[in-house]
């Protein structure tokens, strides 16, 4: 039972009003107070308050047979826009979405080597992606980004392939656009992504496999990062003694051999090439080159260890694979769910990321949300109108131009 003060109490319940109407609306009045268990007067107080705040709007009528109909109420996502930010080691996305993750705008370009230079390019960019006559009542409400290394106490701590260790880029950034800033491994965004918007499970690992390979995790519905920020860089497991250097100080790291920044190189040196992109070596596979496919049988060797390691770990409902190599090789995640042996592990589902690159940026939304409606529980799953991508690879076009409209649908 909750007790303290009557303001206490009126926070509380007016936050959970709010969830319910994002997660479960559009919702009448009368079935809100049904499901939170809270008399109609203080549910219609609660409601007024929120409209008078531009968070909740009367979108019509419910469809009844008997008596008046319920009007019914719709989170307002156009009272603000958010921006959320992958910034990748070789590529940074940018996307300004409403306070729902719909009406997405989107820009890409390549990252910058400098500190200096991301952020001059962040400012840029994020002014060149806002409304040119913003007249919602809360603006701009936070800017997320998604950092491909790892983050403690909203800084950057170690980021292996660019330089951005104790630079204070949420505080420039902050000082610039005056609204609350987010950094946080892009692994860990992507959970909460997932899990936002497409698997509502309380217990999620989602492996990343990008430049490095990072891992989620969501525990019991919360995001386990460790004391200091560092749990989940599984791309640092060392899975070979005395092995190829790492960044990070170690030898033999798993990213080091099947990431996909490794495996094109591997790949790329085996036929003479200074680099290969992802999209030569996918038609190199699909030719039968030989090569391809033994890199592709050790990305699926290792990647099932990878996977057996985090099951006995965590234990968790669903693995989910964010990676190229799954998402556009068929039946590639269910090779490696072959190869979990283990009568520990043989009810564990494996799914490739139908979100893929968009899952970052996604979870950069959700963290957004929720900071600013101060509310805890996010589940945009069941929207029929989400702005999800039909793929992520799909919303996130590699060319620099903005796409309009809703980036996103679901599959």
């Amino acid at each position: 039972m909750i007790t303290g003060s009557k303001e206490l109490i009126r926070d509380i319940n007016s936050t959970l009003v709010l969830e319910t109407i994002i997660n479960q609306g559009p919702i009448s009045r009368a079935n809100i107070s049904k499901v939170l268990g809270l008399t109609k007067a203080t549910i219609s107080a609660i409601v007024a308050d929120l409209i008078n705040r531009n968070l909740v709007e009367e979108i019509g009528c419910d469809n009844t047979e008997f008596g008046r109909k319920p009007i019914l109420l719709s989170f307002q996502r156009k009272a603000g826009y958010m921006v959320s930010i992958d910034l990748g080691v070789d590529t940074m996305s940018v996307m300004l979405t409403d306070l729902q993750g719909e009406n997405c705008r989107l820009k890409q370009m390549k990252t910058p080597q400098t500190k200096n230079g991301i952020l001059e390019t962040l400012i840029h960019v994020i002014d060149s992606v806002k409304p040119d006559n913003d007249t919602t009542p809360y603006g701009l409400v936070g800017i997320a980004l998604g950092i491909h290394g790892v983050v403690h106490d909203n800084k950057v701590s170690f980021a292996p392939y660019y330089n951005l260790q104790n630079y204070d880029l949420a505080g420039k950034l902050n000082d610039y656009f005056h609204t609350p800033v987010y950094l946080e491994n892009e692994a860990n965004l992507s959970v909460l992504g997932e899990k936002t918007f497409m698997h509502n499970y309380p217990n999620i690992a989602n492996i990343s496999v990008h430049s490095g390979i990072g891992l989620g995790i969501l525990i019991n519905n919360e995001l386990y990062t460790g004391y200091n920020g560092r749990a989940g860089e599984f791309g640092h497991t060392i899975i070979e003694i005395d092995g190829r250097e790492c960044p990070c100080g170690n030898h033999g790291c798993l990213e080091q051999y099947v990431s996909e920044r490794a495996l094109l190189k591997d790949f790329a040196d085996k036929k003479g090439l200074d680099s290969i992109t992802f999209d030569a070596f996918l038609t190199f596979y699909k030719e039968g080159d030989a090569d391809a496919i033994a890199m592709i049988n050790l990305f699926v060797k290792l990647i099932s260890i990878c996977t057996n390691n985090i099951l006995n770990a965590y234990n968790p409902e669903i693995v989910i694979i964010n990676s190229s190599f799954t998402s556009f090789i068929p039946g590639l995640s269910k090779r490696i769910e072959a190869c979990l042996c283990s009568r520990m592990n043989s009810f564990i589902s494996i799914e490739s990321s139908s979100l893929r690159d968009s899952s970052i940026l996604l979870g950069g939304i959700c963290v957004i949300i929720k900071n600013f409606l101060g509310i805890k529980d996010l589940n945009l799953s069941n929207k029929k109108e989400s702005g999800l991508p039909d793929s992520g690879a799909d919303a996130l076009s590699r060319s620099d131009n903005f796409l309009g409209a809703s980036c996103a649908s679901r599959p």
